[in-house]
């Protein structure tokens, strides 16, 4: 069981030791599993929703694919990126917006799921600016490494494990600074009329106070991200929308309200 706060959302706001942030709660190891099983009963009760929004979520990295697959220029791979990073976003936010109706008791709708996107439009896309401007910076590292690499090098194993290493290395760190940057952003915003600065800096203050059972969720959602990419994409249809409303289950137990929420 998730662990209440007595005080008023003010006062935890002014003991947590960080400026603008909302406080949150410490959960249980076990809470990541409950998130996904939540996440399954949303797919059940907005089944059509759902399939829409995991092709949507499937199409974009298809795109990317079979335009590289065609024209055979991997320079269109970089702005498709880009788009994805800004687009998102705002698909999650449809996600968040179905189970927040079916917790709200209402029959969840496409409209009323695009309606959210615009909920808090200026700070959404200031998230997904964010989003690009992070992967774009994480791309230059990419590309430094592998300019790094003598040519003259023969490709065996003892020749790019170092590499290979330093590449995993980097690559780790950038995943979780993304992960501590975004995991409770994008729900806080379409929920909250808040400025992105304190949605990431509440982002990090939850992570950082739950570590190991956000490891655990972590884990998860890159497990899924691999599913679909080994599946080639299809398993996104069915893994996005799942781990969309499981994330919103997480922001849920993981962030403190000013009123009992009524649907865990």
């Amino acid at each position: 069981m998730t662990k209440q706060f007595e005080e008023t959302p003010d006062s935890v706001i002014e003991k947590s030791g960080i400026s603008r942030v909302i406080p949150c709660r410490e959960i249980e190891l076990s809470d990541p599993i409950k998130w996904l099983s939540l996440g399954v009963q949303d797919f059940r009760a907005a089944p059509m929703l759902s399939i829409f929004y995991g092709l949507l979520f499937a199409l974009i990295p298809w795109t990317i694919t079979y335009l590289v697959a065609m024209t055979g220029w991997h320079i269109v791979i970089m702005p498709a990126l880009v788009c994805f990073m800004l687009l998102g976003p705002f698909l999650a936010a449809g996600l968040y917006d179905v189970s927040w109706e079916l917790e709200k008791g209402h029959s969840p709708s496409i409209w009323h799921s695009l309606k959210a996107l615009k909920r808090n439009a200026v700070n959404e896309w200031a998230f997904g600016l964010m989003l690009m401007l992070i992967m774009i910076f994480w791309l230059r590292v990419a590309s430094l490494l592998h300019a790094l690499y003598p040519a003259y090098l023969d490709p065996s194993l003892s020749n790019i494990l170092p590499f290979l290493l330093v590449g995993t290395g980097v690559g780790a760190l950038f995943t979780g600074l993304v992960f501590l940057l975004t995991a409770f952003t994008q729900p806080i915003l379409m929920e909250r009329q808040v400025d992105l600065a304190t949605a990431v800096l509440t982002s990090i203050n939850a992570v950082w106070l739950n570590k190991v059972p956000m490891l655990v969720w972590s884990a998860i959602i890159f497990t899924s991200v691999a599913i679909g990419f080994v599946t080639g994409f299809i398993g996104f249809i069915v893994l996005m929308p799942l781990i969309g409303y499981a994330s919103w289950h997480a922001y849920i137990d993981c962030i403190e309200t000013k009123r009992q929420r009524n649907y865990i």
